[in-house]
């Protein structure tokens, strides 16, 4: 069963009869016989009565002619979303978890303002995860901390996160890696860009942590921080969220204190709806942008 025989089934139907759907698809009577005789052989029914030259749609017919509107419907549907270039249908889009709690609520309320006939479902991971999603073709695009650097992926930068050292309040400065190289370090699991800049830190003084122990969310990390087990490093936008936690802040040199965000998808794989999100999360950069120079 094919999209072609529930067209010539549908045509049938609402023609009344063989001929009149063969003229009106321009086929030889024959033809459109033998296409219904195949598709009642296919599915090993009947679709229709039939009455000397009259045909009478079957119970089984019936209930075909509903699923056969509703996939020539939506075929329909697949060839203009493909044509007219209209964001529509699912974007499946990843993001780690600081981006997705702090950046994203207001850009993508507007995205699915703007765009309503797209579906959207968000999933949090891990940078590798994410990643790895995207090139399975489980995600459409995914906002990671740079670098990105596989060649199957192309990627935008949409946002310039400042880092910052945190650690428990009252802490002594921090102004090199030889002052906490005694301490545990807390971070996320290897491939965290963040926790790789930290590594860079330490490196380019010559010392390495003296631990490190891997966490699983902003949250336990601020938390284990905060509560003297160890030093950090983070986004100083997700510090806002956590105005209770009781932590001091430290800056790091300049070369260790950025880490761009990016949307990333498969190379050649740049939709409507990328591009269309690409473009509400660039609006709203700029309209943050804005608003701190209006404060200021």
């Amino acid at each position: 069963m094919d999209l072609a025989d529930l067209r010539i089934f549908r045509s049938v139907v609402d023609e009344g009869g063989i001929t009149r759907a063969a003229e009106k698809l321009n086929r030889v009577q024959s033809n459109v016989t033998t296409r219904v005789r195949q598709l009642e052989e296919d599915l090993g029914v009947n679709l229709f009565i039939r009455e000397g030259k009259r045909l009478h749609l079957s119970p089984t017919g019936k209930l075909l002619l509903e699923y056969a509107d509703r996939l020539l419907d939506l075929a329909q549907e697949a060839r203009d979303a493909i044509h007219d270039g209209a964001p529509r249908g699912p974007l499946h889009l990843g993001s780690i978890e600081s981006t997705a709690a702090i950046r994203l609520p207001e850009p993508l309320s507007v995205f699915h303002r703007r765009y309503p006939d797209v579906e959207l479902e968000l999933r949090s991971d891990t940078i590798p995860r994410l990643l790895a999603a995207v090139l399975a073709g489980e995600l459409d695009a995914a906002l990671v901390a740079d670098p990105v650097n596989d060649p199957s992926l192309d990627k935008s930068t949409v946002y310039d996160e400042e880092l910052v050292l945190v650690a428990e309040a009252g802490h002594k400065p921090i102004r090199s890696p030889r002052d906490v190289m005694s301490e545990t370090l807390l971070a996320f699991e290897h491939g965290c860009a963040y926790r790789l800049r930290m590594q860079q830190w330490f490196a380019r003084a010559g010392v390495l942590p003296e631990r490190i122990i891997e966490m699983t969310s902003w949250h336990a990390l601020i938390g284990c921080t905060a509560a003297r087990m160890g030093i950090s490093i983070l986004p100083r936008m997700v510090l806002a969220t956590f105005p209770q936690a009781k932590l001091s802040i430290h800056p790091l040199p300049t070369e260790f204190s950025h880490a761009p965000t990016v949307l990333t998808w498969r190379k050649g794989a740049r939709s409507p709806k990328i591009s269309a999100l690409l473009e509400v999360l660039i609006e709203g950069r700029s309209g943050n942008r804005q608003a701190r120079r209006r404060k200021s």
